[in-house]
């Protein structure tokens, strides 16, 4: 029935509000899902683009939030304040740059290859491993407090971190943020510049996973435009909420946290993992 399936599209937007923006692991938790709750009538085409496409609703939260910080022609803007956010433009431009080459003409390859349980759950771990050595190691003030001041080889840097997010379990923001921390970024603004950076990346990924479909002689119906936008909308929704929460909350705690649960998830993927593989 219908009406299941656009049950499911909720979970999965309720599942990509949630995991775009805290760093743990979109992929993870739809890869995890996938296996207990799929759709009944849609192709595996459709669910590649999907996976991916919803992650629009939860950047147009970004764009619905930070909206006046990001638009330099808002009126009332001082010369220098537009100046500001041209400059923040283009440090999310530096920072995008390598993941959106890379990502071009090797995304089929990485997910070819490390699109399975095992890699996800490595990765989970890895990351999870440097959030908690990150936050217990001895800290110096941080160099980057407001973005700003963020020099423009730093966003290259985060950027470059970012290509790793390129395998499946290492969460984008979960790169980014690691890569901030350990050029001296402070938590609140390399977790807001993450937010910013993924405007043109998701933006590009969704649009690429579209023209790819429809490249390969796929359509859509009526029905799965629908199922995608109450997807979208729910990530959206979601979003509003999630991306609040982690900005106050990185103003007075760690990432220590999500860490022991990105190492949580993946022993627990590396357990069914296993499961599946020893029942055939």
């Amino acid at each position: 029935m219908f009406i299941i399936e656009i049950f499911i599209s909720i979970i999965y937007g309720i599942i990509e509000g949630i995991t775009e923006w805290l760093p743990i692991s979109s992929t993870g938790h739809l890869i995890l899902i996938q296996d207990f709750i799929q759709f009944k009538n849609q192709s595996p085409a459709f669910m590649e683009m999907f996976n991916v496409v919803i992650q629009l609703g939860a950047i147009l939260a970004v764009v619905v939030i930070y909206f006046d910080k990001l638009n330099p022609f808002k009126p009332g803007k001082s010369a220098r304040q537009v100046q500001k956010t041209w400059q923040l433009w283009a440090k999310v431009v530096v920072a995008a740059l390598p993941a959106a080459v890379i990502g071009l003409f090797l995304d089929d390859w990485f997910e070819a290859h490390f699109y399975n349980l095992v890699s996800v759950s490595v990765m989970l771990i890895v990351y999870g491993a440097a959030f908690i050595y990150l936050e217990r190691r001895e800290h110096e003030e941080p160099a980057v407090t407001d973005l700003a001041s963020l020099p423009y080889k730093t966003a290259l840097q985060i950027g470059l971190f970012q290509v790793l997010a390129l395998f499946p379990g290492t969460s984008r923001s979960g790169a980014t943020i690691v890569g901030g921390l350990l050029n001296g970024v402070s938590r609140s603004v390399v977790t807001e510049f993450t937010f910013y950076l993924g405007i043109p990346i998701m933006f590009g990924a969704s649009g690429w996973k579209i023209l790819k479909f429809i490249k390969n002689g796929n359509g859509l119906g009526f029905g799965q435009i629908f199922l995608l936008l109450v997807a979208m909308g729910v990530a959206f929704g979601v979003s509003l909420v999630v991306i609040r929460f982690l900005t106050d909350y990185v103003k007075k705690h760690d990432f220590t946290i999500f860490g022991k649960y990105r190492i949580g998830l993946g022993g627990v993927l590396l357990v069914y993992a296993a499961i599946k593989a020893l029942m055939g």
